[in-house]
């Protein structure tokens, strides 16, 4: 074979190769825009998917808290407080005029003070009175309702109470116009081996608090039996000073009433522990209270 064949062969070789390298090149050209598009349409349903959990986490994230109005009374006032000095001289006579505080574990929540009078007139017999006012704040809670609104059903409950204690004769009830928001007075009458013993309770609610007045009395050994309608009057009267001292104690009108129930609200973090564990004494133990007391006085002036 003659040089210039060999040379011509390896020429059209050569060109064979490069011919081949050059397929290969436009080949995987062509593939990347499909790799392209593929690796767009995998990027855009990610970011679709992406969007739609950000807008429904973002949707969950701006609904509002659960809310309740605010209660208006924030503070109560010093129970031995709430009367003044001559409506004490008025309904409990003999009595110091300090009174007896009773226990509370939270005196911004609950609060009572109690008065015992004995008018000792010898051979005439004696005149006994027996005076317990009680205050109950309800603050407001998101999961249990507005102040007012618990507060309202403890009013209910204390008038219950009071109709249904044991032993009591002739139950009146009547409403008490003109103290707080509402008031209910309830009367009977105890007949006990000392004497007959007139029972009066007031029971009155003023927003988020309510107030419970005991007013009891009797003649005993001899002294005629106290008239209940004076006695109702008393402790009507009573309940409205009470009232009014609440109110008082927050800077309200004294005519009743606080701050409007609707004003404010407030959220879960700042709801109030309830109050219900440890309320004032229902009026029926009040009244037990006040029988246990009378029937212990009298003996102790002998």
């Amino acid at each position: 074979m003659s040089e210039g064949t060999m040379q011509r062969r390896a020429q059209r070789d050569q060109a064979h190769r490069r011919a081949k390298r050059l397929n290969r090149v436009l080949v995987g050209a062509a593939a990347v825009p499909v790799l392209l598009v593929a690796t767009a349409c995998s990027s855009d349903s990610g970011s679709g998917d992406g969007d739609k959990g950000s807008s429904a986490a973002a949707s969950k994230s701006a609904s509002p808290s659960p809310t309740v109005r605010a209660a208006a009374f924030e503070k109560l006032p010093e129970p031995c407080d709430v009367l003044k000095k001559g409506t004490l001289e008025d309904l409990v006579p003999k009595a110091d005029e300090s009174g007896k505080e009773g226990k509370s574990d939270d005196v911004s929540m609950r609060g009572s003070c109690s008065w015992s009078s004995l008018d000792n007139n010898g051979v005439k017999g004696s005149q006994f009175r027996w005076l317990n006012v009680s205050l109950l704040r309800f603050e407001s809670d998101v999961t249990r309702g507005a102040g007012d609104e618990l507060a309202k059903k403890y009013y209910d409950k204390q008038v219950q109470d009071a109709q249904s204690v044991e032993g009591a004769k002739d139950t009146e009830t009547e409403p008490a116009s003109g103290i707080g928001d509402e008031a209910t007075t309830v009367r009977y009458g105890l007949k006990k081996k000392e004497g007959s013993f007139k029972q009066q309770t007031v029971v009155a609610r003023v927003e988020n608090v309510v107030v419970t007045v005991d007013y009891n009395g009797a003649g005993l050994a001899g002294e005629k039996t106290p008239d209940a309608d004076t006695m109702v009057e008393d402790a009507r009267k009573a309940a409205e000073e009470a009232v009014a001292a609440v109110a008082s104690a927050n800077g309200a009108d004294a005519s009743g009433g606080g701050t409007p129930s609707g004003s404010a609200s407030v959220s879960p973090s700042k709801s109030a522990k309830s109050p219900s564990k440890s309320a004032s004494p229902s009026a029926s133990k009040a009244a037990e209270a006040a029988e246990a007391r009378s029937s212990k006085s009298p003996a102790k002036s002998g």
